[in-house]
């Protein structure tokens, strides 16, 4: 059966590649050959588990083997400039987007990128990653990057004007950006359509989570410093663009959670 020799030449392949690091190129590009004529062929499902051990074989050879040095120097610990809060979702990884090297970017994914509002119990989780990011890693820029076709958005964009939720988890999060929503719909003009608003959202979304930033007391202390600022970003993946902007909160020492 074609199908089982080539899962047969994948398997040889593979420990080919774990005995002989020089021909990792090589036997790396074969075995991704191999994978897409396995996924062409209808009759076999996909193998999660030749994928992820392909995969870093290929991350092993090519990547980590040829760049020894810098990942010597990861091991003694991490000191990126940026933290990035970017959405979950598989087409928008920011590390591709943005190019990001391993180290360079301590990234926080959830779904539609969103920065919820300091509160030590609701929100423990992302308040313990902008704390590290900023006091222990000394980060010097936090980007809250939306993008385009943002099924988060489009979830909060649906939530009908009564609150009422159909989901255990998701739409009661994608209401930390509840102002964006408003706004969106308040300063709407009638023949823009729902996609268009959901576009229109997904930036406001990212100032609202910019804003949500401010009620971290060592975020406002860092930009009161001037060690940190704030950015948002939204990427387009249809068109191939990517916006970036900054915003004037013009923080005052006076302001309080």
């Amino acid at each position: 059966m074609a199908s089982q020799e080539s899962y047969d030449a994948i398997a040889g392949l593979t420990k080919l590649l774990s005995e002989k690091v020089e021909l990792g190129g090589i036997a790396a590009a074969k075995i991704r050959q191999l994978t897409t004529e396995l996924e062409a062929i209808g009759e076999n499902p996909f193998n999660p588990d030749l994928r992820i051990k392909t995969g870093f074989h290929y991350f092993r050879t090519e990547k980590f083997e040829k760049n020894r040095g810098m990942f010597e120097q990861l091991a003694k610990g991490q000191s990126p400039k940026f933290m990035v809060f970017a959405c979950s979702d598989s087409r928008v990884c920011p590390s591709h987007v943005l190019d990001f090297q391993p180290g360079e970017a301590f990234i926080v994914r959830n779904i539609a990128n969103m920065v919820p509002p300091y509160d030590k119990t609701k929100y423990a989780g992302a308040g313990a990653a902008i704390e590290y990011a900023v006091l222990h890693l000394k980060v010097e820029n936090i980007v809250v990057m939306g993008h385009s076709c943002c099924g988060g958005i489009k979830g909060l964009m649906s939530i009908p004007d009564d609150g009422t939720t159909s989901s255990d988890f998701i739409e009661q999060w994608v209401q930390i950006c509840n102002p964006a929503r408003s706004r969106i719909r308040a300063d709407s003009n009638k023949k823009l359509s729902f996609d268009d608003q959901c576009t229109n959202c997904e930036k406001e979304a990212v100032n609202v989570s910019l804003g949500n930033l401010l009620t971290y007391p060592f975020v406002r202390e860092g930009l009161l410093k001037k060690t940190l600022t704030l950015k948002g970003a939204h990427y387009d993946f249809i068109k191939g663009t990517f916006d970036l902007w900054d915003l004037d909160f013009k923080i005052s020492s006076s302001l309080s959670v």
